[in-house]
């Protein structure tokens, strides 16, 4: 699979996600807790495919203006990994303050969505070509595999 294909499918996977987290009530705590735990496994896995695979090869083949778009997207990854996707994780799901933090990791996602598929994607889709594209997918499909069986694993001990 290309690697812009197979991130854009992550893409629509985190959206549906969010989705459903933000139209679920104070009432279904189980269901919550249970969307919770899938968007910390795909955006986890979907954030080391993009750093380790895609991104550096899209600074490597562009140039300055890649490089800013490089940092700002990683800047963006960082924002919801290390701040906003924890604190949610350490807020009671039958709690407003859950909905509200689940509306603001929505839209920070969808706006970082929409910057790599309308800005970053079609760059890197000119400057890398569809032979690297496709060999760069073939990459994070086999890292996005062995990365599932690390987090099954790692949360059945748990």
């Amino acid at each position: 699979m290309n690697a812009i294909d197979l991130l854009q499918a992550d893409h629509k996977k985190v959206k549906t996600i969010l989705a459903q987290l933000s139209e679920s009530t104070d009432r279904a705590l189980k269901k919550r807790s249970a969307l919770l735990d899938e968007l910390e496994l795909e955006i986890s896995i979907h954030t080391k495919l993009e750093e380790e695979i895609l991104y550096p090869a899209f600074k490597a083949a562009g140039t300055r203006e890649q490089d800013v778009m490089y940092f700002e997207a990683k800047e963006e990854h960082r924002t919801v990994d290390s701040l906003v996707l924890p604190d949610l994780k350490q807020t009671d799901p039958g709690t407003p303050e859950f909905a509200g933090r689940v509306k603001v990791v929505k839209e920070l996602l969808e706006h970082h969505i929409e910057e790599e598929e309308t800005e970053m994607f079609p760059q890197a889709k000119k400057l890398l070509g569809k032979a690297k594209l496709d060999d760069l997918g073939e990459q994070m499909e086999a890292m996005k595999a062995s990365y599932k069986k690390e987090w099954a694993a790692s949360h059945m001990a748990a």
